[in-house]
C-alpha cells in the first residue's frame, strides 16, 4: 500500500485502460460542504413525507443509510416512494461556492485511457458538479444511481453492471473512492483500488483494509505525478 508521497505506482500495472472515479468528496475536497446541503434536503423530504419532526427525520435518515446503503433505498423499501422526485429534491442545491479545479483538470488531461464517473448520486447532479469543476469533458460517461437500478455502492451488483455496460477488464482498471468500504467490491472483481480519505472521521471508522491498494491525500497531485515519466 502506498501513501502517495513518493513517485506513485499503480502496481501490478502502470497504465490502466479505464479510470473509475467516485464523485463527491473524491474529485473535490469535502470542505465545500455540498453534502451538508443534501443532508438538510433529505431531512426536509423525510419530515414532509412522513409528517415527523426534524429530529425524527434525522434518525430515520441515518437508520436507512446504515441499513439500506442509501436513504433513498430505505425510503423505497420501507415506503415505496418513487425515486425521481426524491433525487430531484435532495440534489437541488447551490454549487456556486464550489470552485473550478485547474489542478484536477490538468491531472485528468494527462491520463491516458477512458474515464468514467461511478456515483450513488443522480446523473443531473453529477453533470452539474462536473461542469462546476470544469472537468466534465474528461469523462466518457456517468454511471449514476439510476443506471445502478437504485442499488447503491457497496452492493456488488452495480459494479458488475458497470463492468459489463462499458466492457471493462477489471484487471486493467483503477477505482478511486473517498469511502474505503466502497472499494471492497472493486477489489474483489480485480480492480486496483485507491482510497482518498477526505473526511478524517470517516477515515478512522472506515479503513483502510486489505481491499485498499493505495491511500492518497492529494488526488490531483498524485494523478499528475503518476503521468510523469520516471526519473
Amino acid at each position: 500500500m502506498t501513501d502517495g508521497k513518493d513517485k506513485p505506482s499503480l502496481a501490478p500495472f502502470e497504465h490502466p485502460d479505464v479510470w473509475v472515479f467516485d464523485l463527491d468528496n473524491t474529485l473535490y475536497p469535502a470542505g465545500h460542504e455540498l453534502f451538508q446541503q443534501i443532508d438538510l434536503n433529505m431531512k426536509t423530504f423525510i419530515s414532509d413525507l412522513l409528517e415527523v419532526d426534524r429530529d425524527e427525520a434525522h434518525r430515520i435518515q441515518k437508520d436507512y443509510f446504515h441499513t439500506h446503503g442509501t436513504t433513498l433505498r430505505g425510503l423505497m423499501n420501507a415506503h415505496g416512494i418513487e425515486p425521481g422526485p426524491y433525487l430531484d429534491f435532495v440534489h437541488d442545491i447551490d454549487l456556486s461556492d464550489l470552485p473550478a479545479s485547474p489542478k484536477m483538470n490538468e491531472a485528468l488531461g494527462a491520463l491516458d485511457g477512458r474515464k468514467i464517473i461511478f456515483t450513488n448520486a443522480s446523473l443531473e447532479y453529477a453533470e452539474r458538479v462536473l461542469d462546476q469543476l470544469r472537468i466534465r469533458h474528461h469523462f466518457e460517461d456517468v454511471f449514476d444511481i439510476v443506471a445502478a437500478d437504485y442499488l447503491p455502492k457497496p452492493n456488488i451488483s452495480p459494479y458488475k453492471k458497470l463492468i459489463g455496460q462499458y466492457q471493462i477488464d477489471p484487471t486493467r482498471a483503477a477505482m478511486f473512492e473517498d469511502m474505503s468500504v466502497n472499494l471492497a467490491p472493486a477489489r474483489e472483481l480485480g480492480m486496483t483500488t485507491v482510497w482518498v480519505p477526505r473526511d478524517p472521521e470517516a477515515a478512522r471508522a472506515d479503513g483502510p483494509d486489505d481491499h485498499v491498494d493505495h491511500v492518497v491525500d492529494d488526488l490531483a497531485h498524485w494523478l499528475h505525478a503518476l503521468s510523469q515519466p520516471a526519473a
